[in-house]
């Protein structure tokens, strides 16, 4: 009689542990979708070293347009390549006249500017570029800049952040190159960039954009480093990280430099 009680008991007990002891589920996630137009790229180099007589640089960014189904029938596909310097805060200011002598009278601070920026199309960036893409992905110019630090004084902040621009661009620090990617046949594209002698060091970030009637369709992303090397980057980290010794180094350079013209002199008279 207890054997026959016992049994029931113990299906039902192990009938109860099962799902305890049962292997786990593996919950397996569903794989991104992929855009079917896809930028596959590369660049000529991913790294530039500043020398003493660095005069400016060169960079090729080629790819092309991956596809796993034929061409949609829209023919308004277009590139858009951006090169991208170091971020940094500055102010701008503007002086004006008092008193017969000039003064700043108003400034604006900007929290993050691109040291560097250009932008290189396959067609004219109000034709090919959606605004709201724009703003999503700060991609032109008056965009590049991130934000206003502090408290903003003046009336309209217009003028000055198109000041800055003006400067930048007589510098050749920010172009914007209107036809500057060429595109063959929807699929292949490259864009050179001719970038200048007063670059400052650290990482720079490359960004291609595929867009197809305006809309964002794929993206790539790239860094490029930028370094001083040789005798330059020997002075820079001399002077930065052991800033006494540099000064003595310079004053002693100074001093030689004086003695030796000093001797030079004696000997031509």
């Amino acid at each position: 009689m207890m054997r026959t009680l016992i049994r029931p008991l113990r299906l039902a007990l192990l009938l109860a542990l099962a799902p305890v002891f049962a292997p786990a589920q593996e919950t397996v996630s569903p794989k991104p979708q992929h855009p079917a137009e896809q930028i596959v790229a590369g660049l000529s180099r991913d790294n530039i070293g500043i020398t003493t007589s660095f005069d400016g640089s060169q960079i090729l960014i080629y790819g092309a347009i991956k596809r796993e189904a034929p061409e949609p029938a829209s023919d308004n596909l277009a590139v858009i390549v951006t090169l991208e310097g170091p971020l940094g805060p500055l102010t701008i200011r503007r002086k004006s006249r008092e008193l017969g002598i000039w003064v700043n009278t108003a400034s604006v601070g900007v929290a993050s500017a691109p040291s560097y920026y250009a932008v290189a199309t396959s067609g004219p960036l109000e034709n090919i570029l959606d605004p709201r893409v724009d703003v999503q992905q700060r991609i032109s110019i008056p965009l590049a800049m991130r934000a206003f630090s502090g408290p903003v004084q003046v009336a309209d902040t217009k003028p000055f952040t198109e000041a800055m621009v003006r400067i930048r661009e007589r510098q050749g620090l920010y172009k914007l190159e209107t036809g500057g990617v060429r595109l063959v046949d929807n699929t292949l594209f490259r864009a050179d960039f001719e970038l200048p002698a007063n670059l400052i060091e650290g990482a720079y970030k490359t960004r291609i954009f595929l867009l197809r009637d305006g809309q964002l369709v794929d993206r790539y992303q790239a860094a490029i480093e930028v370094r001083k090397v040789g005798l330059e980057r020997w002075l820079y980290a001399l002077a930065h990280q052991h800033s006494a010794l540099y000064g003595l180094l310079a004053l002693a350079l100074a001093v030689v430099a004086g003695w030796a013209a000093a001797a030079v002199f004696r000997f031509v008279r």
